[in-house]
């Protein structure tokens, strides 16, 4: 497991002071802009300001002060440190379930494994191949327990699914 995860995408600058716009990788971009660093190409750079404007982070990046300086970072991936954001038990990261093998929690029956997952609107889904693949919605009502030690998300199925 790596410390550092996928956060997003630098795709512009933003104003001539070193500001850059970047498309987040996470469920909201509220989740980026609260981030105290980001990574870069394994360099180490402070969050010096974040706000969320129409879906994007524009941020302030120590170290990037002019608009040369944030062009050459024009195409880049964020990273963010795992030590940089407390989880609430029984949270994951997305990154942490992905080849975990997903189990029907009634029978105790592998039924494949985790493969991707689907962010959408009202909730993310789980992809899960096995004999089939099943689209499983992240939600309580059918997800009972993600154990990342044990390897394994248990599901409570329902008829078709």
């Amino acid at each position: 497991m790596t410390d550092l995860l996928e956060a997003g995408k630098i795709v512009n600058t933003h104003g001539v002071r070193g500001a850059v716009k970047i498309e987040p990788w996470t469920d909201t971009p509220d989740f980026l802009r609260r981030l105290p660093r980001v990574f870069i190409d394994g360099a180490e750079y402070g969050m010096l300001d974040a706000a969320v404007h129409k879906n994007h982070v524009i941020a302030t990046l120590e170290g990037v002060t002019t608009y040369a300086d944030a062009n050459a970072l024009r195409g880049r991936t964020l990273f963010f440190s795992r030590s940089d954001i407390p989880l609430d038990e029984g949270v994951s990261f997305v990154a942490d379930v992905i080849g975990l093998d997903a189990v029907d929690d009634a029978t105790g029956e592998r039924i494949g494994v985790i493969e991707d997952f689907i962010s959408l609107p009202a909730h993310g889904v789980y992809v899960v191949r096995g004999e089939l693949e099943r689209l499983i919605p992240a939600v309580p009502e059918f997800v009972v327990k993600i154990d990342t030690d044990g390897g394994a998300v248990r599901f409570r199925l329902i008829e078709g699914l």
